[in-house]
């Protein structure tokens, strides 16, 4: 018999349906899962080593879970696909405010119908997607939101004194019974709050006022929290802490490759912008070391981390910046310049806490160190290593680009220029073209002229050239000739 012509209780009886807690629930199709080869947590990038198989221990060990890590390490996420896990659909007795289960109620009102209508009790079907259930603490949730509290207007309506349980009006976390039930950024949650969920955690049951209740919710507890180290706005308390079976650290992706496999999956692009703005695969190299640069960054606070969403939302406005720019021009298509690099600034001011010095310094002049830290890190895999003091200077790689630079009173890049003036621009220094002839020989047409500029931008990360910002672009320089030209 299908599911939806099961509306009774004598009809689900008889289908031999067997009862499960939702934590066998998840073990069983994990089980089923992991037997099978399939993918437990697919678009969760870089944690298939690491994270995944903690958290796969987990749900087999039917432990609640405590996901640690800084922000924009997926630990929503994470938790988020956990109802793959679930059963497609769970029966649950009709009108019950805690999804009680027909085989084994815990609600008066489910034990009231049942008596009454015995197997005609109606039931009806609850889709796994809507068995999750998220809160995101804040100081001002209080017990009544996560629990119950009694409600007097129902008291005067079903004319009830408060020592009738029928008065309670039931909380997040009862009306979430057999769903996985998140709180986020846990310590947030003021200290009184959290000692509310230990008898949940522990026995199962609730305390609602003065009522004797004994209702042992069935429920996967997923908890999110930023170290303790970094948070000063509160922490776990101890007993929570031992009563949370698994405690699972995530962490930031460990490689390039993941870092863009994660960007490109998350960046909130229309097909119009994907296929009018070309973005050479060392943009993207750039974009994502980004991020890394300002882990590690003198300027940015570790302790408080470099989400990912900085990268994501730093792609949309790189690509923005050239789009707008070809809209400017009247072109249709364009290719990502490394000048448009300037155009992500607003998205990494926004996302990295600064230290006091990098404070001094400015938000936005913190996120140009980063762009030039980024190329300077990329530049020796491309192309010769710069040494800071050179023998013999006229055999290096760079000499006749040097010299071209001497030569000339200045060199312009404008921000809106049109791609043909650009390429013309770039075409004029002709070592840059043997240069890149010579140690990128394989890069693709497309790509060449942002390598070209990539090589200007090196040189300038190197101290071999100077650039400075103009009203509407970068003027590019030789470091000295300027000051010759003064004598």
């Amino acid at each position: 018999m299908k599911i939806e012509n099961i509306t009774t209780l004598a009809e689900l009886k008889k289908s031999g349906y067997i009862s499960r807690s939702i934590k066998d629930e998840l073990r069983d199709n994990l089980r089923a899962k992991i037997k099978s080869g399939l993918p437990t947590f697919e678009g969760v990038h870089g944690f298939e080593n690491t994270v995944i198989p903690e958290l796969e221990r987990a749900i087999l060990s039917r432990h609640n879970i405590n996901l640690l890590g800084l922000r924009g390490q997926a630990k929503t996420r994470l938790a988020r696909k956990m109802i793959e896990l679930l059963d497609e659909y769970i029966p649950i007795v009709t009108g019950s405010e805690i999804n009680d289960d027909p085989l084994n109620p815990i609600s008066r009102f489910a034990k009231d119908l049942i008596t009454e209508k015995g197997d005609a009790t109606p039931i009806s079907w609850l889709h796994r997607s809507e068995r999750f259930s998220e809160k995101l603490a804040t100081p001002d949730v209080t017990v009544a939101d996560l629990i119950g509290d009694v409600d007097p207007i129902k008291a005067a309506n079903l004319k009830l004194s408060y020592a009738d349980d029928r008065v309670i009006h039931f909380g997040m976390i009862p009306r979430a019974n057999r769903c996985i039930f998140v709180i986020n950024e846990l310590p947030d949650l003021q200290a009184r709050i959290q000692v509310a969920l230990f008898n949940i955690l522990q026995e199962g049951d609730i305390q609602i006022r003065g009522f004797k209740l004994r209702m042992p919710l069935d429920m996967q507890f997923v908890f999110t929290a930023n170290p303790e180290d970094y948070t000063n706005r509160g922490s776990i308390v101890t007993p929570l802490k031992d009563r949370i079976g698994s405690q699972i650290l995530t962490h930031y992706p460990e490689n390039i490759a993941v870092a863009r496999t994660i960007t490109h999956q998350e960046a909130k692009l229309d097909k119009q912008q994907s296929e009018s703005v070309h973005v050479p695969s060392l943009a993207k190299d750039l974009l994502e070391q980004i991020a890394f640069e300002a882990r590690d960054s003198e300027f940015v606070d570790n302790k408080s981390g470099v989400s990912a969403r900085m990268t994501i939302t730093a792609y949309e406005n790189l690509l923005s910046t050239a789009e707008r720019r070809a809209l400017k021009a009247g072109h249709d298509t364009t290719t990502v310049r490394l000048s448009d690099f300037m155009g992500i600034i607003p998205a990494i001011t926004g996302k990295v806490e600064l230290v006091y010095e990098g404070e001094q310094e400015g938000a936005a002049v913190v996120a140009q160190h980063l762009i030039g830290d980024a190329i300077h890190t990329f530049f020796p895999a491309y192309f010769p290593k710069i040494e800071k003091l050179e023998k013999d200077i006229d055999a290096s790689p760079y000499a006749k680009v040097l010299e071209w630079f001497f030569t000339e009173t200045g060199f312009e890049l404008l921000d809106d220029t049109s791609d043909d003036e650009y390429k013309k621009q770039l075409d004029a220094v002709v070592p840059l073209e043997d240069l890149i002839q010579k140690y990128q020989p394989d890069m693709p047409l497309e790509d060449k002229y942002f390598l070209k500029e990539f090589v200007l931008w090196g040189l300038v990360e190197y101290d071999k050239l100077s650039k400075d910002r103009v009203e509407v672009g970068y003027q590019f320089k030789d470091l000295y000739s300027s000051y010759i030209n003064k004598l």
